[in-house]
């Protein structure tokens, strides 16, 4: 079959930088730049936010330190080597070469081959997304993992598990190979956030006062905030995932906004029914469940599909908050996995069902004439959850080993890491 190339528009199966017939296209470069802004306010600003109101207050700190580490340590790999491990010249369909390593061979006059813009801005798109999707992961083990594990985690994490995958998929490798349609990170960042933030909870095991009394979060507030500030942010995480200010970045900005909009409401309507309440906090979980479900859709479904798709993400999210974590009793402190990796699965298998070749040719999908493509994206879903899974659990055995055990001791735990770590208070009460 056609090979439908690497999406998030990196449509090429090898790198190419600077050709001589090509120069940088100011209208998108622009554009790129602001879209960069709004990835990067992204991870320490509006996750931040999130994840630290949804935490206690002698936690609140940390966790917004945790995205802040992720996203600092993270921009320093992705430099050094991570760039050039997701898009270096292909080897074997499974990793990048080493041939920009500290960006080395890179000038300020190439230009990356689609969109037209310099290879700089679009090494740097790149790098705020690898930020955020370990900062995501973090969801799932805040309150009690010492933050020394947590830089170890980093490092080894975004080498080892983000670039491969983000080359599988975005660099020429074996998945884009296979057509794999992921525009924007449904795959790459979402289920692979959430099955490592998974991965890491149980291995590290339940907070000590977990299903044994009521743990409230700090502040509804920060998190309705933070959610907002993702959903600003989103807009250039799809739409600039295009890397061109075209038709396509203007359908991912509406669809994003569409299935953010539907998920909100869709869970307030299902925690209403169930929990006979509609809470600010499931309002906000809401939208970032639409987010996360449209995030490998946007480049490549029309406005009716994402409305459907941000409905069923809304009713996903709920069960995997409230139901799948009673009935299997795992602590996920800030449901990483519930959210993300549940409607990550989601938004990648709707994309084979619902991409419309009228709005962008390289996605067809099961209600178009291609079933081939939900196996295609199935398949994709089953190798980024089987390696994730693995890599993520040799790769926190390691970290604990290095660092003397993962877990904070059990009176750092219950005075509060803000203090017992960082000596500070989020709230001075």
């Amino acid at each position: 079959m056609k090979k439908l190339g690497i999406t998030l528009g990196f449509l090429l199966p090898a790198i190419s930088f600077a050709e001589e017939t090509k120069s940088i296209d100011p209208g998108n470069t622009a554009w790129m730049i602001v879209a960069t802004a709004f990835v990067m306010l992204m991870t320490p600003a509006g996750l931040a936010l999130f994840y630290g109101g949804m935490t206690r207050s002698k936690n609140i700190l940390n966790t917004m330190g945790m995205s802040l580490v992720a996203y600092c340590i993270a921009s320093l790999v992705w430099i050094m080597w991570g760039f050039t491990l997701t898009f270096g010249r292909d080897i074997g369909g499974v990793i990048g070469g080493l041939d920009y390593i500290f960006f080395s061979n890179i000038s300020v006059s190439d230009v990356w081959s689609v969109g037209n813009i310099p290879t700089l801005l679009f090494a740097t798109f790149q790098m705020t997304f690898a930020g955020i999707t370990l900062a995501l992961t973090s969801g799932s083990i805040i309150e009690r993992m010492k933050l020394q594990t947590w830089v170890v985690i980093s490092v080894l994490w975004v080498s080892l598990v983000y670039a491969p995958i983000a080359h599988w998929v975005w660099g020429g490798g074996f998945l884009a190979s296979d057509g794999a349609l992921d525009f924007a990170g449904g795959t790459v960042v979402h289920i692979n956030a959430g099955i490592a933030g998974l991965v890491l909870a149980l291995l590290l095991g339940k907070r000590k006062d977990y299903g044994k009394k009521v743990i409230l979060p700090s502040s509804v507030v920060l998190t309705v905030f933070g959610a907002v500030l993702l959903w600003f942010g989103w807009f250039g995480f799809n739409a600039g995932s295009e890397l061109a200010a075209d038709g396509i970045a203007a359908n991912a900005f509406l669809v994003t906004n569409a299935a953010a909009s539907v998920g909100a409401l869709s869970w307030m309507v299902v925690e209403w029914v169930f929990a006979k309440r509609p809470t600010l906090l499931g309002m906000a979980s809401g939208i970032v469940s639409g987010l996360v479900a449209i995030t490998p859709a946007a480049g490549f479904v029309d406005v009716s599909g994402a409305l459907i798709i941000g409905l069923v993400s809304g009713v996903i999210g709920f069960v995997g908050v409230f139901w799948l974590k009673k009935l299997f009793k795992y602590d996920d402190s800030l449901d990483a996995f519930g959210v993300h990796a549940l409607n990550g699965i989601w938004g990648a298998l709707a994309t084979g069902i619902f991409a419309n070749p009228a709005v962008n040719e390289l996605g067809k999908g099961l209600l178009y004439g291609n079933p081939t493509q939900l196996l295609i994206q199935l398949k994709a879903v089953a190798v980024t959850i089987i390696f994730t899974a693995v890599m993520t659990a040799v790769i926190y055995f390691v970290a604990s080993i290095l660092t003397g055990g993962a877990r904070v001791d059990e009176e750092s735990e219950t005075k509060g890491l803000d203090e017992s770590i960082h000596g500070e208070r989020g709230f001075e009460l």
